[in-house]
Parts: C-alpha cells; sequence; structure tokens
C-alpha cells in the first residue's frame, strides 16, 4: 500500500493530534493485507499507533489506525461511555470495543454511526448526529458539530495544516516511518 494514502488519510493521527483515522483502500493496492498489515503494525506500535482492519471485502479494505492511549482516554469520559453502552458496548477494554464495533460495521444495515467517539469526535457531536444529523448543526468539517462550534473549526485547520504539511513532506522524500510522531 502506498504511504501517500495513509498520509492522505491519516497524518493527524500519525502527528499524534488526533485519536484515529478510518479510510478505504483498493485490494488491488494490497498484495498480502495480513503482511502489509503486520509491517505496518512493526513500525506503528514502537511510535504509540496500531493499524487494524475493520472489513474486508472482494473490492477494498476498510482499515481503522489508531493511538490506543488517546482512545482509552477518549472512550473513558461519562459521555462517550453512556453513548458507548446504549449501543452494546463492554466498555471493559478498548481492545473488546473495537472488536464490538467490527460486529456492528459487519452486522448493521447502516454504518454505526458511535464510530465518531473512535476517531475522537466530541461526544456531544456524536450524540446529536446518533439523535437527528439534519438538526442542529452548527458546521460541518470532519465531522458534523452541534456543540463547540469556534473549538471545532480550530481543529479542522489544525488536521487541514498537519495534513498539507506531511504530503510536503512525503512529496520531498521523508519516509513515512520518520513522520511518526512517537508517543506514550
Amino acid at each position: 500500500m502506498p504511504d501517500s494514502i495513509i498520509v492522505e488519510n491519516c497524518s493527524p493521527t500519525l502527528a499524534g493530534i488526533k485519536t484515529g483515522n478510518i479510510f478505504t483502500v483498493d485490494r488491488s493496492l494490497i498484495t498480502d493485507i495480513q503482511k502489509e498489515l503486520c509491517e505496518l503494525n512493526k513500525c506503528f506500535t514502537q511510535k504509540g499507533l496500531r493499524v487494524v482492519p475493520l472489513r474486508i471485502s472482494e473490492k477494498n479494505v476498510l482499515l481503522y489506525v489508531y493511538r490506543p492511549d488517546r482512545l482509552r482516554e477518549d472512550l473513558s469520559c461519562k459521555e462517550a461511555r453512556c453513548i458507548l453502552l446504549e449501543n452494546g458496548y463492554s466498555c471493559n477494554s478498548i481492545e473488546k470495543d473495537i472488536v464490538h464495533l467490527i460486529h456492528q460495521i459487519h452486522n448493521s444495515k447502516s454504518f454505526p454511526h458511535e464510530i465518531g467517539l473512535f476517531l475522537g469526535y466530541p461526544p456531544v457531536d456524536v450524540k446529536g448526529f446518533m439523535e437527528d444529523s439534519r438538526k442542529g448543526v452548527k458546521c460541518v468539517g470532519y465531522w458534523k458539530v452541534y456543540g463547540d462550534k469556534e473549538k471545532a473549526e480550530k481543529i479542522f485547520s489544525r488536521y487541514r495544516k498537519c495534513t498539507d504539511v506531511y504530503k510536503r513532506c512525503l512529496s520531498k522524500g521523508r519516509l513515512l516511518s520518520s513522520m511518526i510522531v512517537k508517543t506514550s
């Protein structure tokens, strides 16, 4: 899988300023899924990152790149836990919650909206979207905002700048592994 796909879709997570990203990769770009994910995780784990497949089909692979420490922190807040518990998550460990998310993706007719919590979206925005995705939207960027518009706009700007910088670095020959910020 080309590094450019990871940089295009995951720069804020690579930089350590976002909890996680999901993105789809065409199967034709991945020769051996298990081998490639193993290699990515060898590089990622040293820097506090993980990658897991959420769904594999004949045509594409849905990947989740995330920072376990940030995810653990995000999912431990009261509002996030309430949303997850209401949707059948155990909230005992992030690993179990990711497995449940994978089951939700495979078994639901629609995409599980609580996935926003796994991407670092504020619980108020995830809840607003789940209740009625059209009512009360204050702005739209990386997600629909129902809560603090100004804070979200600053975050969106930061994510865009980060992605621009990472794409520029990659185009100048910098290795993906050297662009991953190490966190605990």
